[in-house]
């Protein structure tokens, strides 16, 4: 407990060392007339301002719905995918082709291309955060299932398992760790993703707001949604770590 309190403590020191520069150099900014940088204290403001006011929130919620839902139908279909992709190996054989060509293609290049066919609407930023979680998912829960040891497998198939059975008893369970990296992978890049389609091809959302704070020369409503961005990054992030100590812990 205390070598923990201890490592907690020492993380502390960059994170204080960094507002102190800040700070400092907002002073620098004031003694110049350079609004630049603002202080702490002005962006703690305004971030006071854009709740109340409700320009936070909405465009927060705007993005919000885009990332559960391309998170959601990525994951679901990346699993499916990843699952018979391991499982059979003539879908490997079928889809892997496919798979080794596109996954290397950034989800934001297919950005242009559904600019062209959907047009401007909540159905772009959706299908890019799609793209960006579904290929992790299913490229690493296809490898878990491959590493899965087949004498537990052939051993439940001579006491007389289904397949189905053994798939959601043995292979799933025990593939469970790279199911997890693909969700860990996945679940930052979504609001990375969602932000740089939103800049570019909606006019509502986080990084809309952020684009117009631009045009304003707002730079602390930039920093205010940058931060915003970094805190729903790290909760994901650490949600799915937290699901996975629930149920990894006991296959390890």
């Amino acid at each position: 407990m205390k070598d923990k309190l201890n490592y907690n403590l020492k993380g502390l020191v960059p994170v204080l060392l960094l507002v102190v520069i800040w700070e400092s150099a907002a002073s620098l900014n004031f003694i110049f007339q350079n609004n630049f940088l603002p202080s702490i204290k002005e962006i703690i403001i305004e971030f006071y301002h854009l709740i109340t006011n409700g320009v936070l929130l909405t465009n927060f919620y705007s993005s919000l719905l885009r990332v559960l839902a391309g998170f959601f139908l990525g994951t679901f279909f990346g699993l499916v995918v990843g699952i018979l992709m391991g499982w059979k190996e003539n879908v490997d054989q079928f889809l892997g082709g496919i798979i080794s060509l596109t996954y290397p293609i950034p989800a934001l290049g297919w950005l242009p291309l559904f600019i062209i066919i959907f047009g401007v609407n909540n159905l772009v930023p959706i299908l890019i955060i799609f793209i960006c979680c579904f290929f992790p998912m299913a490229y690493n829960t296809s490898a878990g299932i491959k590493r899965v040891d087949n004498n537990l497998i052939n051993a439940a198939r001579t006491l007389g398992a289904s397949e189905i059975k053994i798939l959601f008893t043995i292979i799933i369970p025990l593939a469970l760790p790279n199911i997890f990296t693909g969700l860990k992978l996945e679940s930052g890049m979504a609001w990375r993703v969602v932000i740089a389609a939103e800049m570019v091809a909606i006019p509502t959302g986080i990084g809309a707001l952020m684009m117009k704070a631009e045009n304003l020369v707002r730079v602390d409503v930039i920093i205010v949604c940058l931060l915003l961005l970094s805190v729903m990054c790290f909760l994901f992030e650490k949600t799915i770590v937290f699901l996975e100590s629930k149920f990894t812990d006991q296959w390890r």
